[in-house]
């Protein structure tokens, strides 16, 4: 299969759902155009799709390997990374003093909807980079940003995060790798981690690891968490490779998806001789840890978005070839293709909707965050940061969420040939899975949803977000199209829906934190699902000022029917979804599990 990057859908969301335009009119961006964004993406989607894309498949049937100690990636990945450190699309968005390009991060989340629908194991190596390099920039002392951080944000030397072991998955207060200094600045670390992304590869001559581990008189719990740098090869003063240090890769997981990208099982410490330094403050490691992770939810959330944009296109080209079955009412003749049964295009639909949703739930997310870093002013700047902090989670479990119903619908579109592995569309959901779990478990993000965000300003951000939501729908409802109208209906009841729940939530987890608990995650689903019914709407406003202007009315058309298509099958879902929350507590009350065994 050819997979082609949607450049077109890409820079629509951005301009017409997201408000990448704020960008543009802050000022923070001096470089920043029209046709900057244009001849970025354009080249984006030649690196990917000519060069990222081929790797898909191949890598799936023949995975990274450990030999020897050594972990190889699969066959062309390593040309392939090389390739993207030379175009520079590691640093595109690192600030311009740290060796970047200066321009927005959520250009760089473009690339990673980008990467990842070419590639999802090759693509999942480049963000935990960025992840390591965001952890380092307000941490690091400045020699340690000497050593590290130019050859990282290049992309010359990669990044990872240790930070789960066997038994400390969700709960890091369980860790048990040990830091003990040796009195010259260095610490010595000793322990194991599980679960890490590129934790070794053939791609790059040095991998800098950022490692969870507790100092000998370190407090119980999370409060006694460092964070350190480990370097694969020890880096001189000068900045050249000195000697390999004690750590490495013993196993390699064997996953159900994602075969192209090394997961290990890291050791350090075997021969007692692995050094490491301090990033930032003692004990303070969980702060460093969410500077890395509210990052990472973000590209995970984004990961999602890509790899069903892959199983969509898929589905969509298989629906147009394969023939079965005549139209409705015809009894004789020629078989059509499944495209034409109202039920395929129902599927296809509900794919392309998510798909959408999805990346216009993140790539507002994203906008958000470099509002929050970069708008002229402090009140922007604040409202900003509390809209990214109200979207991360939803970008993450959300978009995850409906990545594993785009590509469940993307094997169902096949109907048999979908669950046999030559037709490629298993890949994607065994791909996929993945993302619902790691980087915080979709539950946690819930319950970060209604616990930290909800009620850490009283419900002050999602309120006002949600009166935004109502004034958008009454500018739907007061439009001409009857479309436009009928979706402004839909949006504005489930926006009641939601305010409903918000109400409810804030109330009782006063009186019973575990009904918050119970209710979170319909309470994210329905979220996910009026932000996405949100961006769709303004996407078609938008959309329909194109056609009346007479500019490509085809394909703005697209964009009002899958607006009214998810208005009618994911905001009325969204409105069902308030007494599924409302049933709190009682509705996961505790049962002898005993009782409900075989």
């Amino acid at each position: 299969m050819t997979f082609t990057t949607p450049i077109r859908d890409m820079r629509f969301i951005l301009d017409h759902a997201a408000g990448f335009g704020a960008l543009e009119q802050s000022g923070a961006y001096p470089e920043l155009s029209e046709d900057l964004t244009a001849a970025i993406l354009e080249e984006m989607g030649k690196f990917c799709d000519g060069v990222v894309a081929p790797l898909n498949e191949t890598s799936d049937h023949n995975g990274a390997a450990l030999e020897n100690g050594v972990v190889r990636t699969s066959p062309g990945f390593k040309e392939a990374y090389k390739q993207y450190v030379e175009a520079g699309w590691s640093s595109l968005a690192f600030p311009e003093e740290a060796g970047g390009q200066g321009l927005p991060s959520t250009l760089a989340v473009a690339l990673v909807d980008a990467l990842n629908g070419a590639c999802m194991s090759f693509a999942i190596g480049t963000t935990l980079t960025t992840g390591a390099v965001k952890a380092i920039l307000p941490a690091a002392t400045d020699e340690q940003k000497a050593l590290y951080l130019e050859k990282m944000v290049s992309g010359e030397w990669t990044g990872t995060m240790n930070l789960t072991e066997p038994q400390a998955g969700s709960d890091l207060s369980a860790i048990r790798t040990k830091a003990e200094p040796v009195g010259d600045g260095r610490y010595k670390i000793s322990g194991q981690k599980i679960f890490i992304t590129y934790g070794d590869h053939d791609m790059t001559d040095n991998i800098v690891h950022l490692v969870l581990a507790r100092l000998p008189d370190a407090p119980a719990g999370t409060a006694g968490i460092s964070m350190f740098i480990v370097p694969k090869i020890h880096v001189k003063e000068d900045g050249a490779l000195g000697e390999r240090n004690d750590v490495q890769c013993i196993k390699l997981e064997e996953k159900m998806g994602l075969h192209g990208s090394p997961t290990c099982v890291m050791s350090y410490g075997d021969k007692g001789e692995c050094y490491g330094t301090l990033l930032g403050e003692e004990n303070k490691g969980l702060k460093n840890m969410f500077v890395m992770m509210n990052a990472a939810r973000l590209d995970v959330g984004m990961q999602g978005v890509g790899v069903a944009e892959r199983a969509y296109q898929r589905a969509l080209a298989y629906a147009q070839d394969r023939k079965q079955g005549r139209g409705a009412g015809v009894k004789s003749g020629e078989m059509v293709a499944i495209y034409e049964h109202p039920d395929v295009r129902r599927m296809l639909y509900s794919m392309k909707a998510l798909v959408e949703a999805s990346r216009a739930v993140c790539y507002a997310n994203a906008v958000a965050y470099d509002l929050a870093r970069h708008a002229p002013d402090e009140k922007t700047r604040a409202e900003a940061k509390a809209m990214e902090e109200l979207l991360t989670p939803i970008s993450k479990a959300w978009s995850t969420d409906r990545a594993n119903d785009v590509t469940s619908l993307g094997v169902q579109v096949h109907g048999g040939m979908g669950y046999v592995e030559e037709t490629g569309a298993a890949q994607h959901m065994r791909d996929a899975r993945i993302a619902a779990i790691y980087e915080g478990t979709n539950g946690i993000q819930a319950m970060d949803l209604v616990g930290r965000k909800l009620q850490g300003d009283g419900g002050a951000a999602a309120k006002k977000f949600i009166a935004e939501i109502k004034n958008e729908a009454k500018v739907l409802k007061a439009a001409k199209r009857e479309e436009l109208h009928h979706v402004g209906e839909r949006l504005l009841a489930a926006a009641d829906a939601l305010h409903a729940s918000t109400d409810w939530l804030l109330e009782k987890a006063q009186e019973n934190p575990e009904h918050a608990l119970a209710g979170a995650t319909p309470y994210l689903k329905q979220f996910g699902n009026v932000a996405g019914g949100y961006y769709l709407s303004k996407a078609a406003i938008a959309a329909a000022l194109e056609i009346h202007e007479n500019r490509d009315p085809a394909y703005h058309e697209t964009k009002i029917a899958m607006a009214r298509f998810f208005a009618d099958n994911y905001l009325t879902e969204a409105i069902g979804l308030t007494d599924a929350i409302m049933a709190g507590a009682g509705g996961v009350a505790r049962l002898d599990p005993d009782l409900l065994s075989a």
